[in-house]
């Protein structure tokens, strides 16, 4: 585990402000949902990515294919990785 140096004090109703910084780098938006975990004395807290939510389009379907590795593709994020490779061919 990383330790960020980051300190931030938890507000009168429980909330606690994720820096920009922070945000920036794991791509959390507005509005976006993150996940929170307790393990021992400790919270960790991660950017909610449903299951079968393909990791290109981000779509979430029952007909996302699951490939080795855990990873969930649409067919139109299938596409963008074909047209990606075909581009890059050379």
């Amino acid at each position: 585990m990383k330790n960020t140096g980051i300190i931030r004090n938890v507000d009168a109703l429980g909330r606690v402000v994720l820096p920009i910084e922070l945000r920036r780098t794991l791509d959390i938006q507005v509005k976006d949902a993150v996940e929170v975990f307790v393990d021992g004395e400790r919270l960790i807290m991660q950017k909610y990515k449903p299951n079968k939510a393909c990791v290109v389009t981000g779509e979430v379907s029952d007909e996302n294919q699951k490939l080795p590795g855990g990873i969930w593709l649409s067919y139109k994020g299938m596409e963008i990785i074909a047209d990606e490779l075909e581009r890059n061919k050379d």
